[in-house]
């Protein structure tokens, strides 16, 4: 499945352009100008899935640094602050990754 099954080329354009600049990522504008935020949990789950490379059931550290590429392969990876940031934001049980319950609260937040 790709990611442009679920949200719109023109949204996932859209989202990236407002985020070029490093330090500029905001999880929380990007999900809604991406149009994850009004996505059903399962076309949520189908997201996370995609964002989970290695099919551990989560996203980790080395994952959401490449977060934005998995939208498009031309995007930039997340830099350093960038990444704890959003991990600390989604990691709500404190084990260093982030799994599909905690994604879905972090993209409805």
């Amino acid at each position: 499945m790709a990611i442009t099954d679920i949200l719109s080329a023109k949204d996932i354009e859209s989202a990236l352009s407002s985020c070029q600049a490093d330090d500029s990522f905001n999880y929380k504008s990007f999900f809604s100008t991406v149009g994850l935020s009004s996505k059903t949990p399962d076309q949520i789950k189908k997201v996370f899935g995609i964002l989970d490379q290695d099919k551990s059931g989560f996203i980790e550290e080395d994952e959401l640094q490449l977060f934005l590429k998995n939208f498009s392969s031309s995007a930039r990876a997340l830099t350093s602050a960038e990444t704890k940031a959003f991990l600390a934001a989604g990691d709500t049980d404190g084990d260093g990754k982030i799994g599909v319950e905690e994604f879905q609260s972090l993209v409805k937040a």
